[in-house]
């Protein structure tokens, strides 16, 4: 899958912005991408303590790009269009306070069209990591949420790559009927960025009417919404998870569907089912999980786990900058 990206990301290379710019992984991260030509670090930070870190770290980051909030020459004009954004929920000195902040700032760079990507996380919480997103970057015109998605990659035996999609497994925690459709549709489309041809199950405890229930209800009636928004997109369900992947099952179960016994993109109910299942995935089934990757924003902007590693760091960096449109 990396090689996939970085052929893209050779062919239009990209900025990104990191915003912990002292953190040793983050650092890590930016010395491996300083050896390429594909992908451009911007840190946030000020730029003595920055050197500093990366050298007590042993990263070489010479030549780095580092913006600073604190001394940065086209802050007014930063402060007016955040004001700007904000349509008078924040007066301008309120702007200017929170352009301190490396989420804030980060963030408005990208917006401004000094980056093409934001990766941060590392010691920020979701919250505001996403919160000057939806702000500043907000949704692209026809997303109604943002909602999120991971992608698993194991190696198969045949020795090509498994590579999956599963959502929402970390923004959206009750999604609605309406909330599901949109979230299928978003991930069936991030899938493709990422070479999966995508056939989408919404998953539940009952295959198209074993079972019965208010929650069984709700899936078929995403999986009707989704297909009615996006007919090209192959979609099925509700399918319980060894229909939606067993052949053998699906031929018992439901015979016919353009879905099951071939899903690699999952549609689960809610926040509980799609992070307990991308887990069982990593831990059991021996998947490595990339994300959450944020869907449905204006600009790639993506959000670490506060446990991630060099390595991880590095890899969502590709991931986020892959996302970005010519």
């Amino acid at each position: 899958m990396f090689e996939f990206l970085i052929k893209k990301l050779k062919a239009h290379p990209r900025r990104i912005v990191f915003t912990e710019g002292t953190d040793p992984r983050i650092l890590e991260a930016t010395a491996r991408l300083l050896s390429g030509t594909f992908l451009t670090p911007v840190l946030v930070g000020n730029p003595e303590e920055i050197y500093a870190a990366a050298e007590e770290a042993g990263f070489n980051i010479r030549g780095c790009d580092i913006r600073d909030p604190l001394n940065y020459d086209h802050m007014e004009e930063m402060v007016k269009m955040m004001f700007d954004l904000r349509k008078g929920k924040m007066s301008e000195e309120e702007c200017r306070q929170h352009l301190t902040h490396a989420n804030y700032f980060g963030t408005m760079l990208v917006k401004m069209g000094c980056a093409d990507a934001l990766l941060g996380g590392a010691t920020y919480s979701t919250a505001d990591t996403v919160r000057p997103a939806l702000q500043l970057v907000k949704t692209k015109p026809g997303n109604r949420l943002v909602s999120s998605c991971f992608i698993l990659v194991r190696n198969a035996v045949s020795g090509e790559r498994d590579v999956l999609a599963m959502a929402d497994c970390a923004i959206q925690i009750k999604p609605s009927e309406e909330d599901l459709a949109d979230i299928a549709i978003q991930t069936a489309r991030t899938a493709r960025i990422f070479g999966i041809d995508p056939r989408v199950a919404f998953l539940s405890y009952s295959t198209l009417g074993s079972g019965s229930g208010e929650d069984v209800d709700k899936m078929r009636h995403a999986c009707e919404m989704a297909k009615a928004k996006a007919p090209e997109i192959p979609m099925d369900g509700e399918l319980q998870f060894d229909a939606a992947v067993s052949p053998r099952v699906a031929k018992t179960k439901c015979q016919g569907s353009p879905v099951a016994g071939h899903a690699n993109t999952f549609i689960f109910p809610d926040i509980n089912a799609g992070n307990i299942g991308y887990k069982i995935a990593q831990r059991l089934g021996g998947f490595d999980a990339y994300g959450p990757i944020l869907q449905g924003l204006n600009a790639p902007i993506n959000d670490l786990s506060r446990g991630c590693n060099g390595q991880e760091v590095y890899s969502m960096a590709l991931i986020t900058a892959g996302l970005a449109e010519d």
